[in-house]
């Protein structure tokens, strides 16, 4: 690919159009080699694949441009990406992050975090008020938000976020697993760190675990995440890096026919007899709908909840119901799933009992709506 300012659904077609060298192939070679040939002089060479794997170059220098940032690490999972910006801080640092969130990163930071020696605060990031109070000038070092912010959708602003946390000292780190680069990109509105659990959006197949980080700047602090990844060896494999490649190319027109499929089903859905509420950040009634419009072009994702007025059995019934949707964990991939959270998440969950996750897929939107219809009203989906 010719150096010019191409949009970002060029340079994600074409993963950056890079070619390969020896043999001109227009997608990557997959390296298997664990380790590399030095020099007699033992130079600053590649040497290990824990830490110096050719096969993560195409991946990372794409998503860095697609994010606007000064590098990118792609990790074994998205639970591999954030631990390791929370691992590169110091015990006795403050940390705060929201109350509902990714519910292995909220029980990491209540259990391991705080007995490692992390000072964890968990407020409500919507709430700018709560977020302030919250910090301690000199202390915090870190700030997580995630938005949308799983699985209420809840939106946090960004820019009002970066700012409170740098009057303070300290970073923001943003997990925009839902939002993809695509509609949002963090680092532009003052974020310091972006995080994405790869094994979702990014790679959209439901074929790999994976996770990656952006940073804005190439600072000792991100040295220390590259250090806490190698030290820890959270690294994928070459195919998976190979597949995640793959998977960014098409993620343009995939997330935005999500979204725009998820956007149909919000609305549709809002009208149901059988639901009480529809959990999106792209409807107008929605709390932080406004700020969802400022920071996402283009589009809201393609995750929403729906909470059934029957209540808890009655929303575990749907869930048993459906035909069309998969009664799965994840998000992302080309299939729709539908999963019960709080069933998943376990006796402590704070998620309500009466609330479906629904991840659009790149199924037809009416289809999908009306096996939810049938599964809500009691009928077998599958007749």
């Amino acid at each position: 690919m010719q150096e010019r300012d191409w949009r970002p659904e060029s340079l994600a077609a074409q993963g950056l159009g890079w070619v390969d060298a020896s043999t001109q192939a227009i997608n990557p070679p997959i390296h298997m080699s664990s380790t590399f040939l030095r020099t007699p002089g033992y130079g600053p060479e590649r040497a290990y694949i824990r830490d110096q794997n050719p096969a993560f170059e195409q991946a990372e220098a794409l998503l860095a441009k697609l994010e606007g940032g000064a590098a990118a690490a792609i990790s074994a999972s998205g639970m591999a990406a954030a631990t390791s910006v929370f691992m590169a801080l110091k015990p006795g640092n403050h940390v705060v992050a929201p109350a509902m969130m990714y519910w292995s990163l909220r029980h990491w930071l209540t259990s391991y975090a705080r007995e490692w020696g992390l000072d964890v605060t968990l407020v409500d990031m919507t709430d700018l008020g709560a977020l302030k109070a919250a910090m301690r000038p000199g202390r915090t070092q870190l700030v997580w938000i995630e938005t949308p912010g799983n699985p209420l959708w809840s939106v946090t602003d960004i820019a009002a976020a970066a700012k409170i946390a740098h009057e303070s000292g300290a970073r923001l780190a943003v997990d925009s697993t839902v939002a993809t680069p695509v509609f949002t990109q963090p680092l532009k509105l003052g974020a310091d760190i972006v995080m994405h659990s790869a094994t979702k959006y990014l790679n959209g197949h439901s074929d790999l675990c994976a996770g990656a980080l952006v940073t804005r700047e190439a600072d000792a602090f991100w040295e220390r995440i590259l250090q806490v990844r190698y030290q820890l060896g959270s690294i994928i494999g070459s195919v998976e890096a190979w597949l995640l490649l793959r998977g960014m190319r098409s993620l343009f027109p995939r997330v935005r026919q999500q979204a725009a499929s998820a956007l149909i089903l919000a609305e549709r859905l809002a009208r149901h007899p059988a639901i009480a509420d529809v959990l999106y950040p792209g409807l107008a009634g929605f709390p932080g709908h406004e700020i969802a419009r400022r920071q996402m072009e283009g589009g809201f994702g393609g995750m929403l909840s729906i909470r059934v007025k029957a209540g808890t059995e009655a929303a575990k019934a749907t869930a048993a119901r459906v035909g069309l949707w998969q009664r799965a964990t994840s998000l992302g991939g080309t299939e729709s799933l539908i999963e019960h959270r709080a069933s998943v998440e376990g006796p402590d969950s704070p998620v309500p009992g009466d609330l479906l996750r629904l991840s659009v897929g790149l199924e037809d939107a009416g289809d999908l709506y009306d096996d939810l219809d049938r599964a809500l009203s009691g009928g077998n989906a599958l007749a």
